[in-house]
């Protein structure tokens, strides 16, 4: 489990190795994460956009941005949180993620940007 506070807002990430949606012949690995925002500010916030940075072991880079997360732009008042799942493929049997949100201090519309910290994702047998 990885975990960064940036702006007021932590961000917790777990991930889970998907084995029934993978073939490893195939060179496809799918892992799911499991993100939780908690927002310690005395103000609401908004999750505006999402980018991330996304590795395979074998160098290759992809970057994805857009809208929100899970197709819904979540409002996180003081003291809440508010947590979804997602997914990544890989090529290779390891890889690593990390990026930013983009949100606003709902309050002031002021726009700040939240640090996603660096997670790996490890097929199980990699890591014995």
């Amino acid at each position: 489990m990885s975990s960064k506070v940036t702006e007021g807002v932590t961000v917790t990430v777990e991930t889970f190795y998907q084995p029934d949606y993978s073939n490893p012949v195939s060179g496809e690995f799918m892992f799911a994460y499991r993100i939780t925002l908690l927002n310690n500010n005395t103000y609401p916030v908004k999750l505006l956009r999402r980018h991330w940075f996304i590795f395979d072991s074998n160098g290759t880079r992809r970057e994805v941005e857009g809208e929100g997360v899970v197709g819904v732009q979540p409002q996180i008042n003081p003291g809440d949180q508010y947590q979804y799942v997602s997914g990544c493929n890989l090529r290779t049997e390891m890889g690593k993620m990390y990026g930013t949100y983009s949100m606003e201090n709902v309050a002031s519309q002021k726009q700040f940007d939240v640090k996603i910290p660096v997670f790996d994702m490890i097929v199980p047998f990699k890591m014995n």
